[in-house]
């Protein structure tokens, strides 16, 4: 078995292959009033799907809302949302079908259950995100009724740095402005020379995504073992690409003296014994480079020989851009989850 649903109270559980015929999520717990619409939910797909400078897979990503909401408001009962793939190229996938793409799921998920669907990773795919990008969609609806607003940025790409938030030359307005989801127009241009520059090699590039959320009071946390600043990693890391976290002051606190720590307005990232403190909440999580890529590699197949391949199909220079829906997505998810346990920490 697999573990495929995320959340406690408001509860996730996506389904679905990336060659498959749809994908799609279930909530439950979500509470009974809420307006929802497809186009709420359409909203956010559309911003995670395919741009100039990530993959050429073009799927509309069109939602179908099939229970759970009735003349516009949640019913309080599970609400399904499916997507039909529509676009799938599956055949450039059968020469892989015995060798394991380096850096991809592919031998672990084989190791693990003996059987694995070699188009496009199946649920290692990372077209599994659009499911949780629809739930997001859902949650950031019941968290603007208490006034708490997620934005997510690229902070770099391919080693290239943007100025961080309060500095000179960041830019919220920009963020959508962009290919790149940076939240500088000088730093757009420049990451986007070096983005075309890989494409053109055959490779790609990886970075690190910026998360910002305001109005959150203080006290949301589950100590000791569901933290706010836990599950939060825990939700960025399990987006396929994510491979660390860090709140606040993060790594570089390590370097600092107490005394240096505390007076910094900001080193906790506005969670402090994994409950909320009431400040901002500030993360950093860094993405790696895209595996699939058009360069020769060398690659183990099932027999363990070491062959020569060359990756088709469709794939993201760049994926992080791609993944800022992604992110704010399953922060909101978390919170939305805390919200709501946090009605019943106290008398």
């Amino acid at each position: 078995m697999t573990s495929n649903t995320f959340g406690r109270l408001f509860r996730v559980t996506t389904f679905g292959e990336s060659h498959g015929e749809a994908m799609g999520c279930v909530i439950d717990g979500c509470p009974a009033g809420l307006e929802l619409s497809a186009s709420d939910i359409e909203k956010e797909l559309v911003r995670r799907r395919p741009g100039k400078v990530y993959g050429s897979r073009d799927e509309k990503d069109t939602p179908e809302i099939l229970s759970g909401v009735f003349e516009g408001k949640t019913l309080g009962s599970p609400i399904s949302i499916l997507v039909r793939n529509t676009n799938q190229k599956s055949g450039d996938y059968d020469e892989l079908k015995t060798i394991y793409r380096p850096g991809h799921a592919d031998f672990t998920w084989e190791a693990k259950y003996g059987f694995r669907d070699h188009r496009g990773g199946g649920r290692s795919s990372g077209r599994e995100t659009l499911c949780r990008v629809a739930a997001g969609a859902v949650a950031k609806k019941l968290l603007i009724l208490s006034n708490i607003t997620i934005r997510a940025w690229s902070s770099s790409i391919a080693g290239i740095q943007m100025p961080s938030h309060g500095e000179d030359g960041f830019d919220f307005e920009e963020i959508e402005n962009n290919l790149l989801r940076v939240p500088c127009k000088a730093g757009a241009e420049k990451v986007l020379s070096k983005v075309e520059e890989l494409r053109s090699e055959g490779n790609s590039a990886g970075g690190t995504i910026s998360c910002l959320i305001t109005g959150v009071n203080a006290g949301l946390g589950e100590p000791v073992f569901d933290k706010l600043d836990a599950r939060l990693a825990a939700a960025m890391l399990s987006i396929g690409a994510c491979k660390g976290i860090e709140f606040g002051a993060g790594f570089s606190a390590a370097n600092l003296k107490g005394s240096e720590n505390n007076a910094l307005p900001d080193s906790s990232g506005g969670i402090l014994g994994g409950i909320s403190t009431g400040q901002d909440i500030f993360f950093t999580a860094a993405f790696k480079p895209t595996p699939s890529i058009s360069k020769p590699q060398k690659a183990f197949d099932r027999e363990g020989n070491i062959r020569d391949i060359e990756i088709k199909g469709r794939h993201d220079v760049c994926i992080v851009p791609r993944v800022v829906p992604v992110v704010e997505a399953m922060a909101a998810l978390a919170l939305a989850d805390f919200l709501l346990l946090s009605r019943s920490a106290r008398v």
